[in-house]
Parts: C-alpha cells; sequence; structure tokens
C-alpha cells in the first residue's frame, strides 16, 4: 500500500495545523510535497477566506489559532503582511533543496515553525538561511539550489500534479485516489 502523501504549502496555515499532526494521524510514514498554493489557486479561479473582507479574515484567523490551541500547539503568530506580503515560491524550492539531501521534513518543520509559530518571515533569503540551519543544512547550498532551474521545474511539475489528481488546495491528504482537502481531514485520510 502506498503511503499518505500530504501537499502543502508553508504560507497556509492550515497547511502548518496538518503539517503538525501529520505523522501522529497519518503514521511515520506519510510522504511530503510542497507545491505552489497561488498558482492552484489561479488555476481553479479561487480567492481565499485570507484576501475577502476584514470580517471574514478575521474570522478565519481566530478558526486557525482556535485550533493550533486545540491541537496542543503553540500559539498561532502570523507573519508579517501574511498572506499576500508573506507569500514566496523560494521557500516551496528550498524545500525541494532539502529533499535532495534527505532533510525535507527537519527543513519543513522548522520553515513552518518559524512562519506560524514565531510569527516571522519566509520571504528573503537570509530567513531561509535561519530555516536551512535548523534544518542541518549548509545555507549556501540551500540559496544557490533555490536558483536552479531544475528545482524550479520540479516545484511547478508538483504542482500541476495535484492539479491533475484534482487538488484545489493545501492541505490536501493523498491516500490512493482519494483526497482530503484541509487539516480537519487529516482523521478521514487515515481511515481510508
Amino acid at each position: 500500500m502506498t503511503a499518505p502523501c500530504l501537499l502543502y504549502d508553508f504560507n497556509s496555515p492550515y497547511a502548518y495545523l496538518a503539517f503538525a499532526r501529520a505523522e501522529a494521524v497519518l503514521g511515520p510514514g506519510v510522504e511530503l510535497q510542497p507545491v505552489a498554493l497561488a498558482f492552484m489557486l489561479r488555476a481553479h479561479d479561487r480567492t481565499p477566506w485570507s484576501l475577502t473582507d476584514e470580517e471574514t479574515r478575521a474570522a478565519g484567523m481566530r478558526q486557525c489559532e482556535q485550533r493550533a490551541e486545540r491541537y496542543g500547539l503553540p500559539a498561532l503568530r502570523w507573519p508579517p503582511d501574511w498572506p499576500v506580503g508573506s507569500y514566496a515560491l523560494a521557500p516551496l524550492r528550498a524545500a525541494l533543496v532539502a529533499r535532495g539531501h534527505g532533510a525535507l521534513r527537519a527543513f519543513s518543520q522548522a520553515a513552518f515553525a518559524r512562519h506560524f509559530a514565531d510569527g516571522l518571515p519566509l520571504t528573503a533569503p537570509e530567513d531561509l538561511d535561519v530555516v536551512a540551519l535548523a534544518a542541518g543544512l549548509d545555507p549556501a547550498v540551500v540559496r544557490a539550489g533555490v536558483e536552479d532551474p531544475a528545482i524550479k521545474q520540479a516545484l511547478t511539475d508538483a504542482t500541476r500534479a495535484a492539479l491533475d489528481l484534482g487538488a484545489v488546495g493545501v492541505p490536501t491528504t493523498v491516500v490512493g485516489d482519494a483526497l482530503f482537502w484541509g487539516d480537519d481531514r487529516l482523521e478521514d485520510a487515515a481511515a481510508a
């Protein structure tokens, strides 16, 4: 049987919540796949709640904060200028570089912690240097990899593959042919 696969983007608080619980709920063999949420939204012509009116945005943020507390995670802190000003492809590409060095899980853990537990950005190369070091990686190697055309293409390909499967957002857990969208669907994915 194929292990479940978690699709995620570092700018999604729901992906942060799902990543934090994925191994406990889905098992230690869960595969990880960074994808570019912005391109998924564009492909489906969707506007997320975070980019709608202030009332809807505030309610969504409260829900994420309450879920973090319910899951026993550190208080959720929002990165500067979230969601638009905090979005970047570089952290996703850096995660793929980390995968090539056997450190995808450690890098992702450090990136999510920086972004949503510490409320710090992931947009500048210096931000990714901190995450790379926390994951045991050489920041210079990660910086170079982020600019590698093969890494850029790998992120594009992973995002296209997610869209081809029918994913409309993150986090999505893929179990066989079934898709489970949302951090609140991890248990359903585990049952599948």
